[in-house]
């Protein structure tokens, strides 16, 4: 019995030294994978860190169970594949925008329509994170402000007002608390020039901006130039004329403004005759003519062509698709005048990006109508670029070429017309300036 005890005692120390080697060289071996793990891949640290000891145990023993070749050298470590962390992506809320117009009045509802129409051609061509809410209002000064002051605790941007009195009342007020774009001239009760609230950008379509890039169009650079400003009584003519001769004479040029009297809708006979010969004895080097097409024929008729005549878009009387199939003006031949790249190039990047307004019937959309349509276009592509942060931007508008600065110190709008000629009785665009 002594012999057998004596035997399986023997027999377990014997199964014990076997054991004791085994254990140990595995404990070193992992240990010796696991810290060339962690020295041979430093770019994939964070990886390993995030492991449990025993997750990287049981990755060490799994790479020792593998099969491998003799002349493998297991002190390069496992290999270890980088984990793509996933990509999170927060979404912002989207940008409101209040397009403030009086659809509410009876004489400014299809000028509001189709300012609204072109801006919501212009979101839907481009509608990136923004959300437009109309806002209707009349066309008084009071309830364009009330209006306003509606959309500014409900938006993040205002695009509006359409109308002097109400983008003056809003200056004004001096609670333009949000990003606001007037799509009108302030209209100051003294004729100064008003100080825009840092919040409010102006660009509205307006006939003295083109008057005065009419007279640094023609006047640069040219000393001694006389000119004559020709109007009606009509309030925007004279408004023209005004700010024609005063940037003529800022350039140190010679300027006389003239009114003509009317008879209906024809300009008098005798104040005809009598420019005639004021023009014979004074021989001014061009006339500035703040008239319609249609005026501007009749004073060519009585003139002569002698002396070159430039005005603004009123002397383009037809949209840009009508004049295919329109009467040439053959009166106007040669006469000089500014407009939008809407009404005069076709071929023109963004003319051609966005749709047009479709003519019920026969009947011709008035121009001045597509140029409301077109500001609306460039009034969105302007607030868009306001919504995703730009402080200063240029635009190939559809109105003219835009330059912008908002959002740091005062703000600052420009647009440079498209300038144009009556070639062949046609309205087509020049070249150059």
């Amino acid at each position: 019995m002594l012999g057998n005890l004596a035997r399986m005692f023997v027999l377990a120390a014997a199964i014990s030294g076997l054991c004791a080697p085994v254990q140990a060289n595995t404990t070193a071996v992992i240990g010796g994978a696991i810290n060339a793990a962690n020295s041979a891949f430093p770019s994939v640290t964070g990886i390993q860190a995030q492991r449990s000891v025993l997750d990287r145990m049981q990755l060490a023993q799994t790479d020792l169970a593998l099969p491998r070749e003799d002349n493998d050298d297991l002190s390069n470590g496992p290999i270890i594949e980088a984990v793509e962390m996933p990509v999170v992506v927060t979404r912002l809320p989207p940008v409101r925008i209040a397009l403030l117009l009086p659809r509410r009045s009876e004489s400014l509802a299809q000028v509001a329509d189709a300012v609204r129409s072109g801006f919501m051609a212009a979101y839907q061509y481009e509608p990136a994170n923004i959300v437009v809410n109309l806002v209707e209002t009349g066309d008084s000064a009071q309830d364009v402000l009330s209006g306003y002051l509606d959309a500014v605790m409900r938006n993040d941007i205002v695009v509006g007002p359409l109308t002097r009195s109400g983008a003056t009342a809003i200056a004004q007020n001096g609670n333009v608390s949000k990003p606001t774009i007037a799509l009108a001239q302030l209209d100051a009760a003294d004729g100064t020039e008003m100080r825009l609230p840092t919040n409010m950008l102006v660009m509205g379509l307006s006939i003295e901006d083109e008057a005065r890039q009419i007279a640094d169009w023609l006047g640069a650079r040219k000393v001694g130039l006389k000119a004559f400003a020709i109007s009606t009584n009509a309030s925007w003519q004279r408004r023209a004329v005004k700010a024609f001769t005063t940037e003529w004479r800022h350039l140190g040029l010679a300027s006389e403004a003239m009114e003509l009297g009317m008879t209906g809708t024809f300009i008098n006979a005798n104040a005809l005759v009598q420019l005639k010969k004021r023009i014979q004895t004074e021989k001014p080097a061009l006339i500035f003519v703040a008239l319609d097409a249609a005026q501007t024929i009749q004073l060519r008729l009585a003139i002569g062509g002698d002396v070159p005549l430039v005005g603004t878009s009123q002397l383009n009387p037809l949209a840009l698709a009508d004049w295919a199939g329109a009467d040439k003006l053959m009166d106007l031949e040669g006469v000089r005048m500014l407009d939008m790249p809407w009404q005069l190039q076709s071929d023109h990047a963004a003319v051609m990006a966005y749709p047009h307004l479709t003519k019920t019937g026969e009947q011709r959309i008035s121009p001045d109508i597509e140029r409301l349509y077109a500001l609306g276009i460039d009034a969105y592509r302007v607030a868009h670029n306001i919504a995703i942060k730009q402080n200063e931007f240029n635009l190939d508008g559809v109105t003219g070429k835009l330059a912008i600065r908002f959002g740091q110190g005062a703000p600052h709008f420009d647009r440079i017309m498209q300038p144009a000629i009556y070639r062949d009785g046609i309205v087509q665009p020049l070249e150059t300036p």
